[in-house]
């Protein structure tokens, strides 16, 4: 399974030389089919602070491929934890928010929560953290992600995209696939937006949302 993420970690490798070779930051050259876009930087942010943004995001996106939870805790912010979002649209009063030794321990949690609602018929979501985990987080492969924007959104539906609203300290990179079969024209498209809180030379983790199309 650990070859699966071989390409993204090329991508984060790519993007370290192309900034080293002095590219522009707007279109750095892609190591990999995937194409890395970040919006246009302000004097205060640092080429450095983005490559360590983006290797972090890589190796939170190999942990959940991978399934090791135990990894993917060390990320969590240490007081913030991580609040899950699985339609675009960010309310941090409703949605749920979990520590990292709760993540630590997400196989072993049997519990069932309420996430949201479903897009289209407004039921409530419930399910265990493994379940929502493998349909709203990781429901495509983004290790393998065609399209990955630092602070930039990729694609957006219906859904209100308000992750800088609800996050103005911080920074999140989105894997997104805009299509994941040409015969849909775009109407299967999905992403996974990690938004982190950088703190000294660190970047913790404290939101994942997810998107998709929606009605």
């Amino acid at each position: 399974m650990k070859r699966a993420a071989i390409p993204l970690i090329l991508l984060v490798s790519g993007f370290v030389l192309g900034l080293l070779c002095s590219v522009s930051l707007r279109h750095p050259a892609a190591a990999t089919p995937a194409a890395v876009i970040q919006k246009e930087e302000t004097p205060s942010e640092s080429a450095v602070n983005t490559t360590s943004l983006l290797h972090t995001a890589a190796a939170v996106t190999n942990a959940l491929h991978d399934q090791d939870y135990e990894t993917l805790s060390t990320y969590v912010h240490p007081t913030r934890g991580v609040t899950f979002t699985p339609y675009s649209t960010v309310d941090l009063q409703r949605d749920q928010n979990f520590t990292a030794d709760q993540i630590k321990n997400l196989s072993s949690d049997t519990s069932t929560y309420t996430w949201g609602y479903e897009d289209g018929r407004g039921e409530s979501i419930q399910m265990t953290m493994s379940e929502y985990f493998s349909r709203f987080v990781f429901d495509a492969d983004y290790t393998q992600a065609p399209k990955v924007g630092v602070d930039q959104i990729i694609t957006s539906g219906n859904a209100l995209e308000n992750l800088t609203e609800a996050y103005p300290d911080c920074h999140f990179v989105d894997f997104c696939y805009p299509s994941r079969d040409p015969a849909n024209e775009g109407l299967d498209w999905c992403s996974l937006k990690l938004v982190f809180l950088g703190e000294k030379t660190s970047w913790y983790l404290v939101g994942v949302v997810h998107g998709e199309w929606t009605i």
